[in-house]
């Protein structure tokens, strides 16, 4: 029998990468910019609205430090930030001196949730400290309830930074998310849609924001003819040829995608008829989830006792891999300390929820593989 390790979500090469990247060899391009860097920019700002404004850059947590720098986000300043994500949504808060706000989910699309928001920032507002921005995710490909968190910011005047960094080609009511925010944040990690190797993006609404973004991205080099710097710069432009990768992924983007929506149907059709397990799907025909990795929740009350961990301990004894739900950053060490508003959405879904493998480049051996060892453990 194969035993080869079936993974949640390895990169999957189109073809036409290294025609990009030769020819960024071939012409000694091999700096953070170059023809490849431009292209890929184009290709994303084409993809994601004609009026957008894309920096390819290092890492989606680069954006993100970024996106907070341009909000004016500074030292002694608060952003409400969703608690249920990948520290990555975090981090860049205390970059700069911020304080994060954590916000508790919904259980509709697992993301912000509007209520437990509006307390935080009533609250906080009362306490003398008004937010400076609000940072949502949308968590696995499901876009946020995106009317309700922009009612809030626009109500308020807090900017929103939307962190898309899972939900490249993701929509909600037709637009593509990254869209939404007054900026938005890609990631072109290994493990995502498609992939640099590592890489990410900040989206912008005007080409004046952008240029200010590549500007601290290169060491905020000042114009002239020697190296002069007058404020910090940060070493986070993408390089030519993980660019190149770039552009020869966008070229299958729209595949991957119905790929991934393929298997997330797969794992639909299998657990429609075992109680205690529920598939994270789209609310209402509204949302359009790239559906990046395909999550369930199991619930041990109607499972005979089975839980997430040892469906996980199962799956892992057939080397598939497969991985619990982001632990709440308002659980995490680092941030014990931290404000946070809301009830037990988040922990409960970290508790009882699980990712399934889910990459474009499943075969149809590793499906039955899968559903084997899932028979095995259900069934």
């Amino acid at each position: 029998m194969n035993n080869t390790k079936i993974w949640l979500s390895s990169p999957h090469m189109g073809g036409t990468e290294q025609d990009y990247i030769k020819e960024a060899f071939d012409t000694n391009w091999v700096a953070p910019l170059g023809p490849n860097v431009t292209g890929f920019e184009n290709d994303l700002e084409a993809y994601i609205a004609s009026d957008s404004h894309v920096a390819a850059l290092s890492s989606g947590t680069a954006a993100i430090h970024l996106g907070l720098m341009l909000l004016g986000v500074g030292a002694g300043d608060e952003v409400l930030c969703q608690s249920f994500t990948f520290s990555a949504s975090a981090n860049p808060i205390l970059y700069l001196g911020a304080k994060p706000v954590f916000i508790d989910s919904e259980p509709d699309t697992w993301n912000l949730c509007p209520i437990a928001l509006e307390e935080a920032i009533q609250d906080r507002i009362a306490k003398g400290k008004k937010p400076k921005a609000i940072i949502g995710v949308h968590l696995y490909g499901m876009p946020f309830q995106v009317d309700a968190i922009q009612a809030l910011a626009k109500q308020y005047e807090i900017p929103l930074l939307e962190d898309s960094a899972e939900a490249l080609g993701s929509t909600y009511k037709g637009r593509k998310c990254g869209t939404f925010g007054d900026f938005g944040v890609l990631s072109f990690n290994g493990n995502k849609i498609i992939t640099t190797s590592g890489g990410g993006a900040l989206v912008t609404r005007t080409k004046a924001l952008k240029d200010r973004a590549v500007f601290f991205a290169t060491q905020s080099r000042d114009q002239a003819p020697h190296y002069q710097h007058s404020e910090i710069g940060f070493n986070y432009r993408l390089s030519n040829i993980c660019a190149g990768i770039g552009r020869g992924q966008m070229e299958v983007l729209d595949d991957h995608i119905a790929l991934r929506r393929k298997m997330h149907d797969f794992y639909v059709d299998y657990f429609a008829n075992i109680d205690g397990v529920k598939i994270f799907h789209e609310p209402s025909s509204d949302f359009y989830s790239n559906h990046w990795l395909s999550a369930i929740t199991i619930d041990p009350n109607l499972t005979g006792g089975k839980t997430r961990e040892d469906l996980r301990i199962a799956l892992e004894q057939v080397n598939i891999e497969c991985r619990p739900l982001w632990k709440p950053m308002h659980l995490q060490p680092i941030f014990a300390e931290s404000p946070y508003y809301g009830g037990k959405v988040a922990e409960s879904l970290f508790d009882n929820g699980l990712c399934l493998p889910s990459g474009s480049n499943l075969t149809a051996a590793e499906k039955a593989r899968i559903q084997e060892a899932l028979d095995a453990f259900f069934k």
